[in-house]
């Protein structure tokens, strides 16, 4: 395969470096969420709507993403999300200026267009250098890694830039990060322009083009790995997302501080799962080529299934010191006092890392032309990440407020699904269809 004959190691690179800059304007939305809500006094539920809207910018861009790709290839798509990205974060950045939540909530929008893209042409290019099965799982697996060491240095950065107090937080005190984000946009574009990236030659570029009775759709494999998508980036987000609020809520006082530092503790707590997160990618990456995608996808679930439901059960007022990052006269890395729950969720971070690629690896095995629009399919489920989190703080309510840890149940169901596609789902049933 002429993938694995040549040598393109900066495309991988620079797919790679795209991969960081995912999780590094994505996961700025958290931590946002927290500023607009004193900035502009509003509700919970309304800060969170920045997330929200990112995520469900997916829905709307991932299928004609998937068209985008296919007709104008990895080079020029990656280009127009660059663009797009940087389009976005100028926005948000002039809404800080302006004061205004409207304009934030509009740069959040344009910036999921943007990620959604860059999501929809590095999974199938990491993949297709890889030259797919176990080492294509392995490189998508390497830009995971790098995209969790961004998503957990963007919410130590963020912690960081907000004064002491939350109430006083602005916008303006995560400019910082804001021209880091379009530095890092504007020097890709130069760098991807400048960059060789193996295309489709025109025999397989008419043949992805070319009408069919099949699509991506056909194959049973295919849409259940879809599902998981869907449902693996509502894990993703869930957990921490949960884990912050419920760990700060100064009622509950579940961190036995009188209400006193607790927005530190649970912010931190929520940045180590992101680092759970990196190292679970750096060993994903370091056994993916001689690991199955199935074999891993299917341990991590099961592990992940068994650490959520012995959060749910384990009493909150059982205490354990977990290693976290912080932001105080201690220094950044220290040990706090959380509930053991707090922790097992923590280290299901592990688990979660690795299953975007296993889930994206088999997904799309045997597809052939029709991966491009199976990519774009993706990006369009994971709009998961924005929906199954809002299901979460729904429990939450319907339950007093109290019910932080009764809404991971919908991890626990996500959890045995994933277990299900991993073990039975993911076979491929439909290989009479022709795919070249």
């Amino acid at each position: 395969m002429t993938t694995q004959q040549k040598n393109y190691t900066l495309p991988i690179i620079m797919m790679v470096f795209l991969f960081g800059m995912i999780s590094f304007v994505t996961n700025l939305a958290s931590p946002m969420g927290d500023i607009l809500k004193f900035q502009f006094q509003i509700a919970n539920w309304m800060g969170t709507l920045g997330v929200f809207a990112n995520f469900i910018a997916y829905a709307v861009m991932g299928y004609p993403a998937g068209n985008l790709l296919q007709k104008l290839g990895y080079k020029k798509t990656a280009l127009i999300a660059i663009a797009v990205g940087f389009v976005g974060v100028g926005i948000q950045t002039l809404s800080g200026t302006l004061g205004s939540f409207a304009v934030y909530l509009l740069g959040a929008f344009v910036a999921g267009f943007s990620m959604c893209l860059l999501n929809t042409v590095v999974n199938p290019m990491l993949n297709k250098l890889g030259g797919g099965g176990n080492k294509g799982n392995q490189l998508i697996q390497v830009g995971g890694s790098f995209n969790s060491l961004c998503g957990t240095a963007v919410i130590i950065l963020t912690g960081i830039l907000i004064p002491e107090g939350i109430k006083n937080a602005q916008i303006s005190n995560v400019f910082p990060l804001m021209y880091v984000a379009l530095a890092i946009f504007a020097f890709a574009f130069i760098v991807i322009a400048l960059t060789t990236i193996p295309e489709k030659d025109q025999k397989q570029q008419a043949a992805s083009a070319a009408s069919s009775q099949y699509s991506p759709l056909s194959f049973r494999h295919f849409v259940f790995g879809a599902i998981g998508i869907f449902v693996y980036v509502g894990v993703e987000v869930g957990i921490p997302n949960i884990l912050n609020k419920w760990l700060q809520n100064p009622d509950l006082d579940v961190l036995k501080l009188g209400g006193a530092g607790a927005e530190a503790i649970a912010a931190s707590v929520a940045a180590t799962y992101w680092f759970m997160m990196l190292i679970g990618r750096l060993l994903g990456a370091a056994i993916g080529s001689k690991v199955s995608a199935k074999t891993m996808l299917g341990v991590a679930s099961a592990v992940g299934l068994v650490l959520t439901l012995a959060a749910i059960f384990s009493p909150t007022d059982l205490l354990v010191n977990l290693p976290v990052f912080k932001n105080d006269s201690s220094g950044l890395f220290g040990l706090a006092s959380v509930p053991l729950s707090a922790a097992l969720l923590v280290f299901a971070g592990l688990c979660i890392s690795v299953m975007w690629g296993g889930i994206f690896n088999l997904a799309v095995e045997g597809l052939g032309k029709y991966t491009e629009k199976a990519s774009g399919i993706f990006m369009m489920l994971v709009c998961g990440g924005g929906i199954l989190p809002l299901l979460q703080n729904g429990i939450v309510d319907a339950t007093g407020g109290v019910g932080y840890l009764t809404s991971y149940w919908v991890i626990v169901a996500g959890l045995i699904y994933l277990l299900y596609y991993a073990l039975i789902g993911s076979k491929n049933v439909n290989k009479d269809i022709p795919v070249e």
